[in-house]
């Protein structure tokens, strides 16, 4: 039996790299973020459904300008709803695809940014959250999008409050230290969940 775990953390707490650690651990990682790509894809229905609610967020080629999408859902719940509404239902729908490919027993890491937000991780056997305290948060996106600070924190006030993620997470990987310090830690809940293989299965019985 395959262990469905999800993976999230908040912009800038390194969820990407921990994700890379999980896959070179033997985890199967699926990133959702590359299967909402996907979904909006020129031609897609998904892009289409952009297009006719949010004109200014295609380009003149026809293509998702995603700095103007990303403007208009920042700064408006309801219209990052409505995205979400959108992209969700075919995220999962490709997730569920790649999932199948999986081997026998192997943790399969679903690297969801909206984990909570979007309730994906009731449907998880454990869930992983990637912490990191808001000042290097904030510099680890400056340093590598060129965002303004200001910006930074919108978009972090837009995701869900980290004391609440701690809350329903299964386990919590703290990374405010070094690249070395994150690996070991990454390996300890790796090893955990390989043990929790056989009461996922015996569950699914």
């Amino acid at each position: 039996m395959r262990l469905r775990v999800g993976l999230t953390g908040g912009i800038g707490s390194g969820k990407s790299e921990v994700a890379r650690m999980f896959a070179g651990l033997g985890a199967l990682v699926i990133d959702a973020d590359a299967l909402a790509r996907d979904a909006v894809a020129p031609g897609s229905p998904g892009l289409a459904r952009i297009a006719a609610t949010w004109p200014v967020a295609i380009d003149p080629n026809g293509r998702l300008d995603r700095a103007a999408l990303a403007a208009i859902v920042f700064r408006d719940s309801a219209a990052r709803d409505e995205l979400n509404a959108i992209v969700h239902p075919e995220v999962r729908r490709l997730g569920a695809e790649r999932e199948a490919a999986a081997g026998p027993e192997q943790i399969v890491v679903h690297d969801v940014p909206l984990l909570f937000e979007g309730g994906f991780y009731r449907r998880c056997d454990a869930n992983v959250l990637v912490f990191a305290g808001r000042a290097t948060r904030i510099a680890r996106t400056v340093a590598r999008s060129g965002l303004d600070p200001e910006e930074v924190e919108r978009r972090m006030k837009a995701q869900i409050d980290p004391d609440r993620a701690r809350e329903l997470a299964d386990y919590v990987i703290d990374n405010d230290g070094t690249i070395a310090a994150l690996h070991d830690a990454v390996r300890e809940v790796f090893d955990d969940l390989r043990d929790r293989i056989p009461t996922a299965s015996r569950l699914s019985h």
